[in-house]
Formats: C-alpha cells, structure tokens, sequence
C-alpha cells in the first residue's frame, strides 16, 4: 500500500482519487474547498480525518486538502511524503506543475492537457531519477497505448484517433457537455491542430477538414482537426501518416466557428464602454460553464475509434528491431507549411513504405486494425464515462508503476509504455476489470 497525492479535484481527479482509495492512500488536493467536498459527495467516499486519525490509515477513505499548485514551494513541499503523484490539473497549469513535481524527485502520471512539450523535461527527469508518463487518458493516451503497441510489431504507415464525449441527450444550441472546464474545450477549439501527411508535418486551424462518420449504437458525429498528435510528432517520427480528430454532434462546430471567427475566444482584453477592460475568452468561459457543465449523474458517452495501417513482417518475432524507447533523441521532420527541418525526439526507425501505399514486399502482409470503444456514464459508482476513460488508464499506469511494471526514467508517452506487453496488457486488463472494452477489429 502506497502513499499518493492527486492534484485536481475535477470529475476526472476525484474519479482518480476514488479508484487509487481502493488500495492506496490517497490524499485529493484542489485549490477550491468546494471542488473537494464536491469530489467527496460525489463518490460516496468518506473523507479521512486530520493526521494521524486511524481512519486515514484504511484504503477507501480519502484525505484531502487546499493546494494551490501555482505556489511553488507549496506544491514542492506537498508532494515530498507521496511515493506517487497524479496531476489532473486544468491544461494552464499543468507544464508547470510537471515541472515542479519533477524538481521534486517525485514520479508522476499526468493527464493534464498543456499546450507545451512535455518531452522537454525529459532530462530534467533524468537527472532526478523520475518516471514522468504524460498524457495518460483517453486521447492522448489509450490511443498512443495501442500504436505504441502495434508499432514495435509491424511497419505501421498511418495512424488515425477519432475521439469525443458527448451528452446522450442533445440540447440546442450546443449539444455539447464537458466534464471538465470550458477553457480547456475552448483551447482545443483554437490552439493549431498538426498531423502528419505523406511524412511532412501539416498545420492547419482547429475545426476544419469535418467529416460525418457514422458509429455503432450512437448514430452519425462529426469529426474535426484538433492538436491531439502531441507527442506522436516527436516519438514516431517514421510513421508518414497520422491525425487525430474530435467527434461532436453534426452542426456543433457551425457555432463554434462563429463565436471564433467573432473574437470570443480571444485572450486579449478589451474595453467596454463603461471603462472596464475584460478578456472575451473569460467572459465566454463563464458565460458557457453552466450550458457545458455536466450533470453530476448526467448520462453520457465516450466513443473512439482508432485505425492503424502497416505491413506485418512475420512479426512474431516480437519488438521490432531498431526502435529503441530507451532514448528520445533522433531524427527530424520536415514541416511542410514552412520547408524547415525541425527536431523530433525519437529513434530513427525506417518505415516499411514511403506512403503506406505501396504494395507489401513479399511474404508480408497489410493489416487493417481498427478498435472501437463506446462507454457510458456508470450509474453504480455514479462515475461520467470520459472520467472513467481518462481516470482508470491513469490510474491504471499508477498502479503499473508502483507494481514495478515499468522502472524506466524520463518522459514516457503512452506510446513508449505500449512498446512493451506487459506494460500494455496490464493496462487492458486493468481497464477491462472496470468495465472498459476495447473491440477490435483485423
């Protein structure tokens, strides 16, 4: 039984929290007494007592605590008694607290959404002798989880993600609830989507290239650019295509472009006619909280879809020779929107095609994978389905950590982990005992 602190008490930490309680130790830190008790009352989980109450010592119950995590020292201090941190911070702090956590000599899993590139820590985590696996939820994470796998198995040539969570009943205008806060949907819907095309490196605006797709038990969604790849651009610098795409209901970006295209999400302040400067994109994130803010028992759904494409070698031979998780340092990608050559950690792996086109050579064979997963909020532990989706594969990864499952240091994507199959099976079944099911499909 471990000691472990949680940073963020969200529908999403406080899910973390009460999956970690049932073995470990666990303290839920937020800055808002009110998200804390929230977190508590919504899982039925009894609060722990002050120190040293005998309560605090039985797996099930949980401690909390106000941390704010932009206080440095504070958060340095917070974590050194912890043998474990989950961060699930919104996206704006979230570098940041990495950052820190990693000072702190402390291993982390982190779900946390940040525009910045975690694999630039990764020395940093080296020097301090840390386990850092970063964006450990749904997309990214259980996607990067499977190609990581796939990927150390064959001669992958295209990746795609295709991923949302939406309300099961649709409401006008937006038909859409976040289970976490509106300015961090608000940052996917303008911060630079990148894929991979043809192995250059493409930029384009967040929202474009929709396309109706129709799915399983849930009808036909919408999909759109969003920056999602993440660190796949740095760690699979030989696979010539892959995309990630958000999933809405169809019309749902109509109104979103509207509200950008108008300067809603801006960040830059304005003043109004009675003085007052205001940024739009705050005064948008307030005004949206309650129209996007999901029920505590709201039913609702996760889907995804991923596809990857490649040529099977024969490989049950097992890990590919020359991929190498071990380091993160390697070749570059040229990026086709400005013909510079930019550096891309990762090793230097040739892939099977130039383009996944062309035909197999001899004796191999094209695959066409493709895994589905649709979950929906669970009434039993009142838990919302992207919760569970996001939470348990980091929980999971907590747990493969403290096992003792995965000793490497350094920054570890999900696509490192996936790499090798007792990481990977461990985090399937983990996910499989909570009741989250991947189908796939060869």
């Amino acid at each position: 039984m471990y000691k472990i602190i949680v940073l963020g008490a969200g529908m999403v930490g406080s899910a973390i929290a009460r999956d970690l309680a049932e073995k470990h130790h666990v303290t839920l830190t937020d800055v808002s007494p009110a998200a804390l008790e929230m977190a508590i009352r919504r899982h039925g989980t009894q609060q722990a007592g002050e120190a040293g109450d005998e309560r605090s010592n039985h797996p099930g119950r949980i401690e909390t605590r106000i941390l704010d995590v932009t206080d440095t020292e504070a958060l340095h201090d917070a974590v050194s008694p912890f043998d474990l941190v989950v961060s699930a911070v919104p996206g704006a702090l979230g570098y940041r607290t990495l950052r820190t956590v990693i000072s702190a000599g402390k291993h982390i899993v982190d779900i946390s959404f940040f525009p910045e590139n975690a694999l630039d820590l990764h020395d940093l985590a080296l020097e301090n002798n840390v386990t850092a696996i970063v964006d450990c939820g749904v997309a990214p994470g259980m996607g990067n989880l499977l190609l990581g796998y796939h990927d150390a198995r064959m001669t992958v040539t295209s990746f795609e993600c295709l991923v949302g969570g939406l309300p099961m009943e649709r409401q006008w205008p937006f038909s859409y609830k976040a289970p976490f806060s509106p300015a961090d949907v608000i940052e996917e819907y303008v911060r630079p989507a990148r894929f991979v095309e043809n192995g250059h490196l493409v930029t384009r605006e967040a929202l474009s290239d929709p396309e109706l797709i129709d799915f399983d038990g849930i009808g036909t969604l919408e999909s759109f650019n969003t920056d999602g790849l993440r660190t796949l651009i740095h760690t699979m610098p030989h696979i010539p295509d892959m995309k990630e795409k958000t999933l809405r209901y169809p019309g749902h970006i109509e109104y979103i472009r509207v509200l950008r295209a108008c300067g809603f999400f801006s960040g830059e302040k304005v003043r109004v006619d009675d003085g007052t400067e205001v940024a739009p994109l705050s005064l948008t994130s307030k005004l949206l909280f309650d129209q996007w803010r999901l029920g505590d028992e709201e039913e609702e759904f996760t889907v995804m879809r991923v596809t990857i494409e490649g040529v099977d070698e024969g490989a049950d031979q097992g890990t590919k020779e020359g991929t190498n998780e071990d380091t993160i340092q390697g070749r570059g990608r040229e990026d086709a929107s400005s013909g510079s050559r930019m550096e891309r950690p990762g090793e230097d792996i040739e892939p099977g095609t130039d383009s996944g086109n062309a035909a197999p050579a001899s004796g191999h064979v094209r695959k066409r994978i493709v895994y589905d997963l649709l979950d929906r909020y669970c009434p039993q532990t009142r838990t919302s389905s992207m919760a569970r989706t996001t939470g348990y594969t980091a929980t999971a990864a907590a747990n493969m950590l403290l096992d003792e499952l995965c000793t490497k240091k350094g920054v570890l994507p999900p696509e490192l982990i996936g790499r090798d199959e007792a990481c990977f099976n461990y985090i399937m079944d983990y996910q499989k005992a909570r009741g989250i099911s991947l189908t796939n499909t060869f």
